[in-house]
């Protein structure tokens, strides 16, 4: 099919194009045919065809040659844009400002991650002390990810530093896949030592206070294929001694009756524990425990109704410390005497802090206090409270911070005096503080400086109502007096999906959006965690519609309230959200004129195939093979929702060939689908990163060139000229 970017709505191509022979006019595109097949699935009497289901196959020869095929047609589409190299200049120069991530200390060591600005990957430095004045950062280099490879591909996932600060534990990621390879380097010397963890995703480390080796969880060895895990299979939690082969690590928990359930073993606070925790799903979990000096004893239940999810904070002798949703759905603290547990593990909870009307995000123990991180309209603010054992804690002040925004951090040990925070908001880059827990002190030590006026724009929260009436918020962003006059190029961004809230925060990439000029708009969506579970549980399952619903409204508002219009919205997402995107964009396509998706979960009916990851997604979306969440996937699926003729608006599928967290055949067979059923002349494009994943650990380089194309590709079809 040869489509003409000349035969666009005027709307859309006229302030910029106008239908010109230019460089700056793409041109022509043609796409690459894709073949179907005749695969037809019954799921309770439907019959779904699935004529890409070839795509699958992603070492296949022929989903390469279509990989390439597509690539071809997109890369000098996007390469011919306005302004795109513009844009990726700029880019690189907001980019190019020094990053830091909050301090841990161990021992008497300090660790943090720093980035000079325009490092692929981000470099860890190990200090004796954070007091260090000047430009140099302090200490020296322990790990830097950027020699492992010449591409910048293979990053660090993983760090957990020995307690004493002596080893550290560091895990690698090789072309952005989920799985990872565990090392082990002492800090004084510098040098690995030789340790080799395999077959791990998605785990953590935690060592033992002797230093005698670590816990970790790991999937079996896959026969065919030595070098990786099977993701199908069960997980299974292991004790690693130092300086041992990994084939000779301990056995710790497994239960293979349950193969979704991913058991991962920790050290409590004191050193005196061994906690096991089981997940299934994002819903609830459950808590076994025994005692370090009694490793044979059995591992034994603390926490096991499976009735909510439970999370450890520290313990203070047999009294535990657990941030839950138990009776909360907006979390609250409890505490559990272990002393007490009764064999059915069903222990009495002592309500310690009690749910509030701002969503408990998370806590953590630091410096004999608790450190409550809430959620105040998705705005942070911070509270502390001083235990009393299992009776109700004394509140002990609040941290104050420079303004509307993010605060993260506050980690470290129950004894440790001092800790680190971060703060950072729509219009300022995350800066990094020292608080000192006694006195409430604040002390600012790192403030970024960067190539950019910061001062010309403010952000607004407005709360609209969505289709069944409720109240949702969203944070604007735009240069400071805006007139409404319907007209201004506005991005939209949206996630809604597992509890994950969307809170003001910088970023280098919308900070280029807004200088070219355009709103940046942002909804907290149902299915996330701004209002608690049951803001959560409104948007899964049978109830996803209303995070579609949402986004809808969202933009409807933006147009009512005068701030644009259908032809000069951008929407966009990515993971969940670019499920989001894909299923709104099907839903509303007269709302837009430019989409977005980006590693999206776009064939409902079967994304839990890939792996055991993936199923247990179902937590959010339910599965196909339950016939009421079928139908309600079913009604919304991207890939199942395309109409023949209808005119969608201009589309950038984004994914990666090594993304094994949500596999990248979802963007293949949506994008085949929209470039088969597309009614009009407006492009539908995909583009696929080669050695790169889902997205952690993506080098900047990529990054940036990934972002210099969306913005270049929605600027053309909303109208907004890249000038800077």
């Amino acid at each position: 099919m040869k489509l003409t970017l000349c035969r666009l709505l005027p709307a859309l191509v006229l302030p910029l194009l106008a239908c010109s022979t230019e460089p700056s006019d793409p041109g022509p595109v043609e796409y690459p045919e894709t073949r179907q097949v005749d695969q037809v699935d019954d799921y309770f009497g439907v019959e779904v065809a699935d004529p890409y289901r070839w795509l699958e196959d992603l070492d296949g020869e022929e989903t390469a040659a279509w990989v390439a095929a597509q690539n071809a047609v997109a890369e000098p589409f996007l390469a011919a844009l306005p302004g795109r190299e513009a844009i990726e200049e700029r880019l690189s120069q907001i980019w190019n400002y020094e990053r830091w991530s909050t301090p841990g200390k161990w021992g008497k060591r300090y660790f943090y991650n720093r980035n000079d600005g325009l490092q692929d990957q981000s470099v860890v430095y190990v200090a004796e002390s954070m007091d260090q004045e000047g430009d140099e950062p302090p200490g020296r280099v322990l790990l830097d990810p950027n020699t492992w490879s010449q591409d910048g591909t293979v990053a660090l996932a993983g760090f957990a530093p020995s307690r004493d600060g002596r080893y550290v534990a560091y895990a690698q990621s090789d072309g952005g896949s989920d799985w990872r390879k565990w090392k082990v380097r002492n800090v004084e010397s510098g040098e690995d030592t030789g340790d080799l963890i395999d077959f791990t995703k998605f785990t953590g480390v935690s060592w033992m206070p002797d230093n005698s080796g670590f816990f970790y969880s790991r999937y079996p060895p896959r026969e065919d294929d030595p070098t990786r895990g099977d993701g199908a299979k069960a997980v299974s939690a292991y004790f690693h001694a130092l300086g041992t082969n990994q084939s000779e690590d301990r056995l710790v928990f497994s239960q293979p009756e349950h193969p979704r359930r991913n058991p991962y073993a920790s050290v409590s606070e004191d050193g005196e524990y061994l906690l096991v925790n089981l997940q299934e799903g994002y819903l609830q979990n459950a808590v076994h425990y025994r005692r370090i000096d009694e490793p044979d004893s059995a591992i034994r239940p603390l926490l096991d109704q499976w009735d909510a999810l439970y999370s450890y904070l520290v313990n203070i002798g047999s009294v535990f410390l657990f941030e839950t949703n138990k009776d909360a759905p907006r979390d609250r603290i409890v505490a559990v005497d272990v002393n007490d547990v009764s064999a059915e593990a069903n222990p009495t909870l002592h309500e310690v802090v009690p749910e509030a009307e701002d969503t408990l995000s998370y806590a953590s123990a630091v410096g004999g206090k608790l450190v409550l991180n809430y959620l105040h309209d998705a705005r942070t603010v911070v509270r502390l409270a001083e235990p009393n054992g299992t009776r109700p804690a004394t509140p002990a002040g609040e941290v104050e911070l420079p303004g509307i925004g993010s605060a993260g951090g506050f980690g470290g040990r129950w004894e440790d005096p001092e800790t680190y925070y971060s703060y950072s908001s729509f219009g300022t880059p995350s800066q990094i503080y020292r608080y000192d827990v006694a006195t409430g002190a604040s002390t600012l030590i790192r403030r970024p400086a960067i190539d950019a006026e910061l001062d010309g724009y403010e952000t607004e929260q407005v709360f609209f109502e969505s289709r069944d009436g409720t109240r949702i918020p969203m944070f604007i962003t735009h240069r400071t007096g805006l007139e409404k006059n319907g007209d201004h190029p506005t991005l939209l961004y949206g996630y809604g999906g597992f509890s994950l809230p969307m809170t003001p925060g910088f970023s280098s990439s919308r900070l280029a959006w807004l200088e070219m000029g355009g709103v940046l708009a942002i909804p907290n969506l149902r299915g996330g965690g701004e209002y608690g579970r049951e803001w959560h549980l409104a948007g899964t399952k049978l109830n996803k519609q209303n995070v579609f619903d949402d986004f809808i409204a969202a933009a409807e508002w933006l147009i009512a309230e005068g701030y644009t219009s259908s032809r000069r919205i951008a929407i966009q997402g990515g993971s969940n959200g670019g499920l989001l995107v894909g299923a709104t964009l099907n839903q509303r396509p007269d709302l837009f004129a430019a989409a977005l998706p980006a590693v999206g979960v776009l064939d409902m009916l079967r994304y839990h195939l890939p792996s055991a990851n993936a199923r247990n997604w179902s937590t959010d979306y339910g599965l196909s093979e339950n016939e009421d969440e079928f139908r309600a996937q079913y009604a919304y699926s991207p890939l199942h929702n395309v109409h023949e003729g209808t005119c969608y608006p201009p589309t950038l599928i984004t994914t990666a060939d090594h993304d094994d967290r949500v596999v990248p055949w979802h963007s293949f067979k949506y994008a085949a689908e929209m470039q088969r059923r597309q009614g009009c002349d407006n492009p539908v494009l995909i583009l696929v990163e080669t050695r790169a994943g889902h997205g952690v650990g993506k080098p900047t380089s990529m990054q940036i060139e990934d972002v210099a194309n969306q913005w270049a590709f929605a600027a053309w079809a909303v109208g907004l000229e890249p000038s800077f």
